[in-house]
């Protein structure tokens, strides 16, 4: 392995840049993509974002992959080694599926988004330099899924419901996101800085 590239299995590049957007800037992301003046770049940046979905599966998107009683956006996954079309439901918030209903209609055969990849990818990047985000590797599209699954899992989802919702093959890929520092972490340092802190220091 090159000496700056990093394993798949990490959350941090060979050259120790974040992978990932923290849970602050997902929702600086987020306003960002609702104060956005072309709706159909709005709906796509928040579903990115709600879904963790990978970009060429949002751009692949119909209405009707859109459910909007039971609530949830069916994704089409291809297996790379056995080539079968392995299709995975995402739950998503009520308003993201209010949204993508007045912007894109009901017409079920018709892609949402006829962006291509490339020009997918510089709105995405767009939005992120409006929403303040450093440049680097999580701020990308990839970063936006391992947010979601950064956030998925401290949130307190079961694993295996985000390896399902990302459509990972190996539960060792999602297992990753078990590595970020999350609430309780934080807590417990923060009382040992607190006592750290109370210590008297006594300089000979």
């Amino acid at each position: 392995m090159p000496r700056n590239q990093a394993p798949a299995t990490s959350l941090y590049s060979g050259r120790g840049h974040r992978k990932y957007l923290t849970f602050a800037e997902r929702q600086r992301f987020l306003d960002a993509a609702r104060r956005h003046s072309r709706p159909a770049i709005c709906t796509l940046c928040l579903t990115l974002a709600h879904t963790g979905c990978r970009l060429s599966e949002a751009l692949a998107l119909t209405r009707s992959a859109i459910e909007s009683e039971a609530g949830f956006i069916a994704f089409r996954t291809l297996k790379r080694r056995s080539r079968a079309i392995i299709i995975r439901e995402v739950p998503v918030p009520p308003a993201l599926i209010a949204e993508i209903d007045v912007v894109h209609g009901h017409a079920a055969s018709t892609r949402l988004w006829t962006f291509s990849r490339s020009q997918a990818w510089r709105h995405v990047k767009d939005v992120m330099r409006d929403a303040g985000i450093s440049d680097g590797p999580q701020a990308s599209p990839k970063g936006l899924r391992h947010g979601f699954g950064v956030h998925a899992v401290r949130s307190g989802v079961p694993l295996n419901l985000v390896q399902r919702w990302l459509g990972h093959a190996s539960m060792n890929t999602t297992a990753i996101y078990l590595a970020v520092m999350g609430d309780e972490e934080r807590s417990i340092a923060s009382r040992m800085w607190r006592e750290t802190d109370s210590a008297v220091i006594v300089v000979p």
